[in-house]
């Protein structure tokens, strides 16, 4: 059965032939590899970023940066390496494939290679392992025009006092197994409550509902720290449209007028269906439209000011 959700692609065979960086060399794509000794694949410890390349640019590159270096200080990782030498190391692999647009550029540092299996951070012998995997992406039509499904998991997203939400790491078990039992239950992706039971975010993408032309979505406190969400949030203030972080149940959800997800990789992905009940009318509603409106102009907005910056 074919996969569906917001992470749908595509098919684009092009990226049969990529070149994936790893540690300062770039390798084909079924010979790109990494130790079984990693830290990343030992234990989860290491810390992921991903964005979009669009027309030559890399899309809210600043805003990835400093999430990713947010991450690295809350785990008490040293990077070894500045911003614009990641950067840099970015734009390598990107022309070495000769992209330009269209591309979806995953990046992932891990604390290094270990001298044996263990947690303990001064096994390592090695300085962070740095792996970028561009492939060419572009969001299935498909999603969008028929929306996705959500199950409501009975997996909860944690408190920070013990891994924060917010953090973007390798360690995403528990979003695994809410997403295992969406999918038994025939959904395609879990929706995820807070500790408290109100709506969190989903496994991958973040939660927004609409209700009486108001858009709601979670504190913050207990979901992803998501780049397209903080768009969706400036652009609702900018344009005169109510938006509230504020704590709501399921109660609230069943009864929305719409609902729709975001992310990086699909922007807004509208959502009809939420543990068997349709929401509003079962198709992409007005509010989602408009807001995605706004978010591609933002986009465009930051595509022009970059290059208007290379100019200068």
């Amino acid at each position: 059965m074919p996969v569906h959700g917001t992470h749908n692609a595509v098919q684009d065979d092009r990226n049969e032939k990529i070149q994936i960086y790893v540690n300062g060399e770039l390798f084909p794509r079924n010979e790109a590899k990494i130790s079984v000794f990693d830290s990343g694949y030992l234990v989860g410890d290491g810390i992921w970023e991903a964005l979009r390349l669009h027309d030559g640019v890399l899309v809210f590159l600043d805003e990835h940066l400093n999430r990713l270096w947010q991450a690295a200080a809350t785990i008490g990782m040293d990077m070894k390496m500045t911003r614009e030498e990641l950067t840099d190391k970015l734009w390598q692999t990107l022309q070495a494939n000769d992209m330009h647009d269209g591309v979806h550029v995953r990046f992932m540092v891990t604390r290094g290679t270990k001298k044996t299996p263990s947690q303990d951070p001064r096994l390592v012998l090695t300085g962070p392992n740095l792996v970028i995997i561009p492939e060419y992406k572009q969001a299935s039509p498909d999603s969008r025009n028929r929306g996705v499904t959500l199950f409501t998991s009975t997996i909860r997203r944690g408190s920070p006092d013990y891994l924060d939400p917010r953090l973007n790491c390798h360690s995403k078990l528990h979003e695994v197994m809410a997403l295992v039992q969406a999918i038994e239950a025939g959904a395609d992706e879990a929706l995820m409550l807070d500790i408290h039971g109100f709506v969190s975010t989903c496994n991958a993408t973040n939660f927004f509902m609409v209700k009486d032309g108001e858009v709601w979505t979670s504190t913050g406190q207990y979901c992803m720290n998501g780049i397209t969400r903080g768009k969706i949030i400036k652009a609702s203030n900018e344009n005169g449209i109510p938006c509230y972080q504020k704590n709501f149940s399921l109660f609230d959800v069943y009864g929305a007028d719409e609902a729709f997800v975001t992310g990086t990789f699909g922007g807004l992905t509208p959502v009809v269906k939420i543990d068997g009940r349709v929401i509003g009318d079962g198709k992409v509603g007005a509010m989602m439209e408009k807001l995605s409106a706004l978010y591609e102009a933002e986009v465009h907005k930051a595509v022009l000011a970059e290059k208007e910056a290379k100019h200068v």
